[in-house]
């Protein structure tokens, strides 16, 4: 037996001791996929998390998603694999620097949407949050009254403004994974393929966006391949996307998008959680995630608006 089987079986049976849950975002190695019981992207995994019965959720994916998690769970125990793994765009927003932001700026009274790779105290400070799947949808829901500072992903941001047509104000941050896709990059791999139709997440820049024949959330990305006319789809997202998609579009070929530095794009972040600390998190129930509940609290609101908002 292999040491894989024997920790998905060690996982399996402490899953079922400590009436836990296991929650596992799209970038995940597949080998963490295959264990979860629930893979998806932020949205949906903010769903799961909201309407689970378990008494343990152990959040597979980055630090803002297992607190996403806490907020909306203040009773249950959350925990994740690796305490360590961060994000870029939740690094380039620091609470601090937002709050004085919108000191420095309170005549204007800002409508302030989060993305929701962001920190609890970020999410404590805004008015709404969005995911890449829902944006559209709740940006369009803003009032028309305030100007709007949307945090921290600037070409999320920019994105959303060239669907909706409305104004924003951007916070200059960005994923520095979906960053490294460049234009150049995809022609090269559009050369060797050249019926090939582009998908590409909307955390890319612009340059890389105006080359995909569609802009989607990780999500999304499923019922396109699926329903693509065509056998060979560039995926121009974080590289453990390519282990959903093959195994739910069996028939597709589908090619990691390239970057100027590599073939395919791998977060590190997403990467530092692996089975052996899945097991080992679900053993010790540490490294927890907790926050403090006045916090928790302010964070809660916007993000219980996102939920309503995108039924």
């Amino acid at each position: 037996m292999s040491a894989n089987l024997d920790l998905k079986e060690e996982i399996l049976a402490l899953k079922k001791a400590r009436n836990a849950v296991i929650l596992a975002h799209n970038y995940q190695t597949g080998d963490i996929q295959d264990v979860a019981d629930y893979v998806g992207d932020s949205l949906g995994l903010a769903y799961h998390a909201k309407a689970t019965e378990a008494d343990v959720i152990v959040f597979c994916g980055v630090h803002f998603m297992a607190e996403t998690a806490k907020i909306v769970n203040p009773r249950k125990i959350v925990v994740l694999p690796d305490a360590d793994a961060g994000c870029s765009l939740e690094q380039s927003c620091p609470a601090p620097d937002l709050a004085a932001f919108l000191e420095a700026n309170a005549d204007r009274n800002y409508y302030v949407i989060a993305y929701i790779n962001c920190s609890g105290g970020v999410k404590a400070l805004c008015d709404v949050i969005v995911t890449s799947g829902n944006a559209v949808k709740i940006v369009n829901l803003a009032p028309k009254d305030r100007p709007i500072l949307f945090v921290p992903d600037e070409n999320l941001g920019a994105w959303v403004i060239e669907q909706t047509g409305r104004k924003m104000d951007l916070w200059k941050g960005n994923c520095y994974v979906h960053v490294e896709f460049t234009r150049d990059s995809i022609n090269r791999i559009k050369s060797e393929f050249p019926e090939a139709l582009v998908v590409a997440h909307p955390e890319c820049t612009q340059a890389v966006r105006l080359l995909a024949d569609e802009v989607c959330s990780t999500e999304k990305m499923i019922n396109y391949c699926k329903n693509a006319p065509v056998n060979d789809i560039i995926v121009v997202t974080e590289s453990g996307m390519l282990h959903r998609l093959r195994k739910e579009c069996p028939d597709k070929n589908l090619i990691a998008g390239p970057t100027d530095r590599c073939a395919c794009a791998d977060c590190r972040y997403m990467k530092m959680n692996t089975l052996q600390k899945l097991r080992d998190c679900l053993d010790t129930l540490q490294p927890r995630v907790e926050m403090e509940e006045s916090l928790r609290v302010r964070a809660e609101a916007p993000l219980l608006r996102m939920l309503e908002q995108s039924k």
